[in-house]
């Protein structure tokens, strides 16, 4: 069992402490924080949650905790500025959001959901000075992204130092023996540790796991880089960026999110290291991200779609773009309107080069559009149809 939960792991401080409570055979609460201030999510925030479900499985209590009051103050994590807080309106609909979606990965009925309003709301005016009188400002600002704004003269506000005291006093209400975080989160859950230990309690060991990266291998898996893959996105986009990512990145990829034991996984690294088509291995682990978000139809449906535009051919089903006879009707400006390139100039480049089809002939040149309905592909993969109205 421990080898399993220390796999893809950052680190687990203290690891001694950890051991000592997992050989224990009791029953541990495991606790995770999420601030829910974006709706939607995407496989980088599943790898807290698939460490969490492998808990579970060993039979462990897990505390999934959704950081409502906290979430209005805003986590300053890594931000240089200070960020505006939420609204309780926004809180509690992201909230609904993340409930949704996470229990596609957690099991619910062995799940205990639990809102840090509960306990924060009524800390009161007391409990708050008695909190913030367990930590200095000199400890607080050794936290990098604290220290990084004092000495640069930007601005702190009072209300960003509590978040990370509230964060930890989360543990001491729940009385936690082990929490998860991403590694930006280290100075929070040793927080937590503190806070425990000036309550009387006995401090939880701390378990980091590392930040994904994305599709392009080097930056935070991010929407706003838009090199992520959403868990509600369509089986045919999941698969298709999934067998997209390098070789390299689908070995990370598999040890943080695959919840396959450490035998299939190990099956899986031997395999490639024989020789085997990475493509073969990308196939089994995509199927199994599918079917946890989708089913198995969806993957089915995904695979065949891939390979059909892998071969150049047109999928069974292709998105639809409605224009308007009146639009600027050149191909360059189609493509560009509908994003399948970034710019007209981009379009012209792969014009010259062969790499657009209307209706199955290759464009090289300007194209006078004389049907009210045609099917466009840029490269293999990128199949549209246009509906003149």
């Amino acid at each position: 069992m421990l080898d399993e939960i220390k796999r893809g792991a950052d680190e687990i401080l203290v690891f001694s402490e950890f051991e000592e409570k997992i050989k224990s055979g009791k029953k541990l609460k495991i606790k995770a924080g999420f601030d829910p201030t974006a709706p939607d999510l995407h496989l980088g925030h599943t790898v807290l949650l698939n460490k969490l479900r492998q808990f579970q499985n060993f039979g462990h209590e897990v505390i999934f905790l959704i950081g409502d009051f906290t979430g209005m103050i805003g986590d300053p994590t890594g931000k240089n500025t200070t960020r505006p807080p939420l609204t309780e309106d926004q809180v509690k609909q992201n909230a609904k959001t993340y409930q949704n979606q996470v229990f596609k990965i957690l099991d619910k009925e062995k799940t205990r959901v639990v809102f840090n309003s509960e306990w924060l709301k009524n800390l009161g005016a007391d409990g708050m000075l008695k909190l913030s009188a367990q930590y200095t400002v000199a400890r607080m600002l050794e936290r990098d992204d604290f220290s990084k704004r004092f000495k640069s003269n930007q601005s702190i506000s009072i209300h960003e130092f509590m978040y990370p005291l509230m964060q930890g006093y989360d543990s001491v209400a729940l009385e936690a023996d082990v929490e998860l975080g991403g590694t930006d989160q280290k100075f929070n859950l040793l927080m937590g540790r503190e806070l425990q230990k000036a309550y009387g309690q006995t401090p939880q060991s701390i378990l980091t796991m590392p930040l994904l990266e994305g599709l392009d291998g080097v930056n935070k898996m991010s929407k706003s880089l838009n090199n992520y893959i959403g868990i509600e996105e369509p089986p045919e986009v999941m698969y298709a960026k999934l067998l997209s990512i390098s070789d390299d990145l689908m070995l990370r990829y598999i040890d943080l999110l695959s919840l396959k034991n450490n035998d299939e996984i190990n099956s899986w690294k031997k395999r490639l290291k024989g020789g085997e088509n990475p493509k073969n291995i990308k196939d089994e682990f995509s199927k199994e991200i599918i079917e946890r978000f989708h089913d198995h139809e969806g993957y089915l449906k995904a695979k065949k779609d891939f390979e059909q535009r892998s071969s150049g051919h047109a999928p069974d089903e292709v998105q639809e773009f409605k224009m308007n006879k009146q639009d600027n009707l050149a191909i360059p400006n189609i493509l560009k309107n509908i994003n399948f390139v970034s710019s007209t100039s981009e379009a012209l480049r792969l014009m010259k080069s062969g790499g657009i089809r209307v209706d199955g002939e290759k464009i090289d040149k300007d194209y006078s559009i004389n049907t009210d309905e045609f099917l466009i592909q840029v490269g293999k993969r990128k199949f549209g149809k246009i509906k003149l109205t």
